[in-house]
């Protein structure tokens, strides 16, 4: 999600500590908590944490949105679709992680 800390570089300053802030966070906890559960031991361990991405890919598809209808971003097709295809690797990680329960 490299593509996030691009596009908010032209935000407002003073949404620096807001809305910059939490999209850059949660674009953060996507690959980190995929690192976390991949590397937990026991499988019933991984899942929590790649749950916990879901959540930050639909949480960080709100703030395209957002930042759209602010008008800090011309378009969010491209991220959107760069979210959607995570949410369906991620799927298919979920499943197949599953699957060995």
């Amino acid at each position: 999600m490299l593509a996030v800390y691009a596009n908010t570089k032209g935000f407002p300053r003073d949404e620096l500590f807001g809305l910059v802030s939490q999209m850059r966070r949660a674009a953060v906890s996507v690959p980190a908590n995929i690192a976390e559960g991949f590397k937990r031991r026991g499988i019933r361990e991984k899942i929590p944490f790649y749950n916990i991405v879901e959540g930050s890919l639909e949480e960080l598809k709100y703030y395209f949105i957002l930042a759209q209808d602010l008008h800090y971003l011309e378009s969010n097709h491209d991220l959107l679709a760069q979210a959607e295809t995570a949410g369906r690797l991620l799927n298919g990680l979920i499943e197949s992680t599953a699957a060995r329960l």
